[in-house]
């Protein structure tokens, strides 16, 4: 191929050479191929008004404030340790980062005093955003691969927002009584998925998980999440995994009528999009997670589940003191309006953080 054709011509060639791919690697392209994978361009920031979704700490600042509060009673839990990491997975353009640092530096001087911050995101003009942005924190910042060998296990949190549904998923579907995994491969029109033997991998996973499905039904199966689980354990030699997503419990993945055809979704301008396969690397893809595997996963892996709640409930349990001192500092009413309207969204039954979980699971040393 030419080296200035596009992601879609690219993946059009491979599967022209090499027949149908599983829909895991057309998805791990069209959301981190190096060059012109979703979350790794360098002409379109995915977050925020102008992108295509927004996440809890572009919302409102209410959301970091929580965590601060949050992580500064884990850090009591521990002990005070005199030197503890925070690793955020996923950190995107550092928002939650700059946030969170500088509510502890207010708020909690003592724990921010012993917080090193590790920032692992994949994509480089994410990261050169996130690195402008916590340019004031710059002595206590590092940004790493942590799925590298030699990173020294530590004491701390290892934090992930709007992370684990962005992974590549394989598709399952029960086809004439037997289970197939769905590929992708080419039709007139483009791109369409058409039906494959399914992966050892996948099919050891499917007994594991007891995955029962009707004839017709899709499932996705995420077997990043569980190595993302594991490598997230090693990096701690105590402390926490705080992850928040959105997700549900396996029996309501699989029994729910409306999941029927799996959870698979495509958003663009932040409307949902009918054609997954359109516009690799244009469009967001994302899967709604397993939250029993995660919890199997940190089980295996030498974690325990110690909170597991809506985040609207997370938020509202320690609102009252956060919320007054950030109104207290609110200088006129533009911006107090500013602060109310978008902090409604992460309290409000129906809001948008009610439809995300945060788990907590401890690591023992």
């Amino acid at each position: 191929m030419s080296a200035s054709a596009n992601l879609a011509e690219r993946l059009r060639a491979r599967i022209e050479h090499d027949g149908p791919i599983s829909f895991y690697e057309w998805m791990k392209a069209a959301l981190y191929d190096e060059r012109e994978g979703y979350y790794c361009r360098a002409d379109r920031v995915p977050q925020g008004r102008t992108g295509d979704y927004r996440t809890g700490p572009e919302m409102s600042p209410l959301f970091t404030a929580t965590f601060a509060d949050y992580f500064a009673k884990l850090h009591t839990d521990l002990k005070w340790p005199g030197s503890w990491t925070v690793f955020e997975m996923g950190a995107g353009g550092g928002h939650f980062a700059h946030g969170l640092l500088s509510e502890l530096r207010k708020y909690e001087p003592k724990v921010f005093a012993s917080t090193n911050y590790v920032i692992d995101e994949i994509g480089a003009a994410a990261r050169s955003r996130a690195a402008h942005r916590v340019s004031e924190f710059a002595d206590r910042i590092s940004f790493q691969r942590l799925d590298d060998d030699d990173v020294t296990p530590a004491t701390g949190v290892v934090f992930s927002n709007e992370l684990i549904d962005a992974f590549p998923v394989h598709r399952v579907v029960m086809s004439a009584g037997t289970l197939r995994e769905l590929c992708v491969g080419l039709s007139a029109g483009g791109f369409t998925f058409v039906e494959c033997a399914v992966e050892p991998e996948v099919a050891e996973y499917c007994r594991r998980a007891d995955m029962q499905l009707s004839e017709g039904q899709i499932a996705e199966v995420n077997l990043e999440a569980e190595k993302f689980v594991s490598r997230a354990a090693a990096l701690l030699d105590r402390g926490y995994l705080v992850t928040v997503d959105y997700g549900a419990d396996r029996n309501e993945l699989l029994g729910a009528p409306e999941r029927r055809l799996g959870t698979l979704r495509a958003f663009y301008r932040h409307q949902i999009v009918d054609d997954v396969l359109a516009r690799p690397g244009e469009q967001d893809l994302t899967t709604t997670i397993d939250w029993t595997q995660i919890q199997e996963a940190g089980s295996r892996a030498g974690l325990r589940t110690i909170r597991f709640e809506r985040l609207d409930q997370f938020i509202g349990a320690s609102v009252g003191s956060i919320m007054g001192r950030m109104v207290s500092e609110k200088h006129d009413a533009v911006e107090m309006l500013r602060f109310t309207t978008s902090a409604r969204e992460l309290l409000l039954p129906d809001g948008m953080a009610s439809y995300f979980w945060v788990l907590v699971q401890e690591k023992v040393a």
